[in-house]
């Protein structure tokens, strides 16, 4: 980077991703080494030596406090981190001073801690202890762990919808399936583990869902203005059950209300909904799909007289950005099981996809990923209803 580059960090302010220490001292490894873990678990940052904490005033550092920062920090990162980390360094001169700038790149083997096992993550511009739900996710993110493999405890091949399942087994594989066989075939799948459902075999083909998985369900307002009110709904609903029991009664709650339009159809046709059908099919699978199972909170589907808010916990995976995904790029999905098996129960059609196919059909899209707050949210703009017309 070069002076100018740092200037303009420096002038920024402290931030989730750009940090400043004036000095670099043996006293302070464990600070540091926290700093050094919570963005190697977030997204990477900068560490900018030779710069007053807080204030931003550039002070410098002499030759030999730069070649002792160099040793404390790859010293640190490769012994005092688990599993060590790379980090880059670079020397750059600021009017006649010299600070030591530090790149730390996200980390490709998260979940990272220090040396007494206590893992860090950044938040805002400073960094705290990540919780347990936190943890999983950075096990999630490095594909160490799967929500959607976790056994629900007090399950049983009772709690299966059969008639679901064995549809499922004979679209997908052309063979009947007999009472007897369902646990193995179900284990083999990796929908049921130690007899009992695993969250990706209770949300493909769960029966009381509701009871199940109380908190994974579809949380459905219709508003009569163009605010967030509480208090002042036209209508809402909890869309509980399985995966498809959800997908279908979301998407019929969406349409009851979009208003209709003639278009070019005759007078006494029923018109069509102002925002294609399949906008809707194939962002709400989208939702159901991909979301962070490890984030105990409901799917949002937020009617307004100007929009419609479909809001799901998580942030994109694998470092996905919002022109990649409109751009129809694909990763591997954090649930690689409901992926591998939705599109025999759902009219799912792959990753990606979805996106591409609503953006084509509708263009008034927008999407948010917010990566601290952890959701991700898609906008469908309504289009403006003229005034009739009449005449005097």
């Amino acid at each position: 980077m070069n002076a100018v580059e740092i200037r303009e960090l420096i002038n920024a302010g402290e931030t989730s991703r750009v940090q400043f220490k004036r000095e670099l001292q043996a006293k302070q490894a464990d600070d540091i080494v926290a700093e050094l873990v919570a963005m190697s678990n977030f997204e990477g940052g900068k560490i900018l030596i030779g710069v007053e904490d807080k204030k931003g005033t550039v002070i410098g550092l002499g030759f030999e406090a730069l070649e002792k920062a160099n040793n404390y920090l790859f010293n640190w990162a490769t012994n005092n981190i688990k599993p060590s980390i790379t980090v880059f360094t670079e020397t750059v001169n600021i009017d006649g001073k010299f600070i030591l700038v530090v790149t730390i790149p996200a980390g490709i083997d998260k979940p990272y801690c220090d040396k007494n096992m206590v893992y860090w993550i950044k938040s805002a511009a400073n960094k705290r202890r990540v919780s347990p739900e936190e943890l999983k996710r950075l096990y999630q993110s490095a594909g160490k762990l799967y929500a959607e493999r976790q056994t629900i405890a007090d399950t049983s091949i009772s709690d299966v919808d059969l008639p679901l399942f064995r549809a499922f087994y004979q679209k997908r594989y052309n063979e009947n399936v007999e009472t007897d066989d369902i646990s193995r075939l179900m284990t083999n799948l990796r929908l049921l583990k130690d007899d009992k459902l695993t969250l990706a075999g209770a949300l493909l083909f769960g029966e009381n869902t509701e009871v199940l998985l109380p908190d994974l369900h579809i949380s459905a307002i219709w508003f009569w203005g163009k605010e967030f009110i509480t208090d002042d709904y036209r209508s809402s609903e909890n869309i509980t059950g399985n995966l498809l029991q959800q997908y279908k009664i979301s998407v019929n709650f969406v349409l009851s209300t979009l208003r209709k339009v003639q278009g070019k159809q005759s007078f006494n046709s029923l018109g069509i909904p102002e925002i294609p059908k399949i906008v809707f099919e194939e962002l709400l699978i989208n939702a159901l799909v991909h979301r962070d199972y490890f984030i105990h909170d409901s799917i949002k589907l937020f009617i307004f007289e100007d929009r419609i808010e479909i809001k799901s916990p998580g942030k994109l995976p694998n470092n996905l950005s919002v022109e990649e995904i409109k751009r129809g790029i694909q990763r591997r999905s954090r649930n690689i099981v409901l992926t591998s098996y939705v599109s025999d129960v759902l009219p799912y059609r792959g990753i990606g996809s979805g996106i591409l196919k609503s953006l084509q059909a509708y263009p008034q899209i927008e999407f948010e990923n917010n990566t601290v707050a952890e959701y991700f949210k898609v906008t469908i703009y309504r289009p403006k209803i003229e005034p009739i017309k009449t005449r005097c």
